[in-house]
């Protein structure tokens, strides 16, 4: 994408997304584990599609959309909402969101490939720039802002092997969708 300016398609598409990650923070299944339950949300899947469908900047900007309203007190993540959030051990896979989005749709618009394989490659490093942002964010935030001690086995438990297989499977239904949705995107000004 080489427009510096946005459109009002831009905004639209960003706005959507952003309401279609939060209705996903709803979708959920709670995992209940200690120190904190994990929950298992469709947020990651609109990141996917957000990232495959809109491509890197736009992707970016409609998940800190969300971030931003969550952070503003509405409450659009899985538990809540509010800066209270910043303190919550999980809130790390939400920042991970940021992330993955833009490195899906970047590692997407350097090939602009539409196989599922190659679909299927740019959302696994979305996967991964989930998992590593929220692992690292648990891990520091539980000991030394919330002061409970947690080894790096119990974040690997946790937050990797409870959700893991779950998450890749939302990255195969991500790149089956988007293989089918991104030449209506290409008609409507998308990536």
């Amino acid at each position: 994408m080489n427009r510096t300016k946005w459109t009002i398609r831009d905004l639209a598409f960003c706005g959507l997304f952003a309401a279609l990650i939060a209705v996903g923070a709803f979708i959920k299944i709670t995992i209940p584990v200690q120190p904190v339950p994990m929950h298992f949300t469709l947020q990651f899947f609109f990141v996917l599609l957000a990232g495959l469908l809109l491509g890197s900047r736009r992707a970016l900007a409609c998940v800190c959309t969300y971030l931003i309203i969550g952070l503003c007190g509405i409450p659009v993540f899985a538990s809540g909402g509010g800066p209270s959030y910043l303190l919550k051990p999980t809130f790390g896979f939400l920042i991970g969101f940021a992330v993955g989005a833009y490195l899906v749709g970047l590692a997407y618009e350097k090939i602009r490939k539409r196989t599922f394989g190659w679909l299927l490659f740019a959302a696994f490093w979305g996967l991964v720039a989930d998992y590593a942002c929220g692992m690292i964010y648990f891990y520091v935030c539980s000991n030394f802002v919330l002061n409970v001690a947690v080894s790096w086995k119990v974040v690997f438990v946790n937050c990797f092997l409870l959700t893991v297989g779950e998450d890749f499977l939302l990255c195969v239904l991500a790149a089956m969708l988007a293989k089918r949705l991104i030449p209506a995107f290409q008609r409507l000004g998308g990536v």
